[in-house]
């Protein structure tokens, strides 16, 4: 008796636009999170969602803490070391780039033309798409015109990591030097640009 085996190879597509995460990824911001939602009063749950839950005026109040604190923090950021190398390379290979982020519009203007950064996609938190929710990277594919089996996304936190995974994306990259943090996440983690920008390598 002969028994036939049939086995398919499957091929990885080639990536050809990456979602990245703005704060903590492009660049480095210094924001104590804690003591942010300890002002607030958090509960536990996510700001964004937090404060659109409240009702006004402690929602007004609550909005401007947050506000202050990203203004002073935007306007201490350093663009990560390495990063503009890594911008330049991925636009001479022709990959486009989409900037998703939960930040204010008007930081990421800021950002973006303190450290004259291009992207041909940017989502910020105005369009009310907002991460863990895989909605704005849904938005971004959309507007990128290309297929998550395309896309992979850089970022650094869990927040980058479920939104992916919700929008069907499984190629996740993670810029952070706290390995241990992500030992079980589904994601790639690398602790420096370099080292992303060699992983991206292998996969574009």
């Amino acid at each position: 008796m002969i028994i036939l085996s049939i086995f398919t190879v499957v091929t990885e597509m080639a990536i050809k636009g990456i979602i990245f995460d703005m704060d903590g990824t492009v660049v480095e911001v210094p924001y104590d999170w804690g003591q942010i939602k300890k002002e607030l009063r958090t509960e536990g749950k996510p700001i964004l969602q937090f404060l659109s839950g409240l009702e006004e005026p402690e929602r007004a109040a609550k909005w401007k803490v947050l506000e202050r604190y990203e203004k002073e923090a935007t306007e201490k950021a350093v663009l990560k070391e390495g990063m503009q190398e890594f911008l330049d390379f991925l636009d001479r290979k022709g990959i486009r780039k989409a900037l998703v982020t939960n930040n204010a519009g008007k930081n990421v203007t800021y950002l973006l033309n303190k450290f004259q950064l291009n992207f041909d996609v940017i989502i910020s938190r105005e369009s009310g798409l907002w991460k863990p929710s895989g909605a704005p990277f849904f938005d971004a594919l959309k507007r990128l015109g290309i297929r998550r089996e395309e896309t992979c996304v850089i970022g650094d936190s869990p927040f980058d990591i479920q939104a992916a995974r919700e929008a069907g994306i499984t190629k996740i990259l993670i810029l952070s030097q706290d390995i241990e943090k992500f030992a079980s996440a589904p994601a790639e983690v690398f602790p420096s640009v370099e080292a992303l920008k060699r992983g991206v390598k292998k996969i574009i």
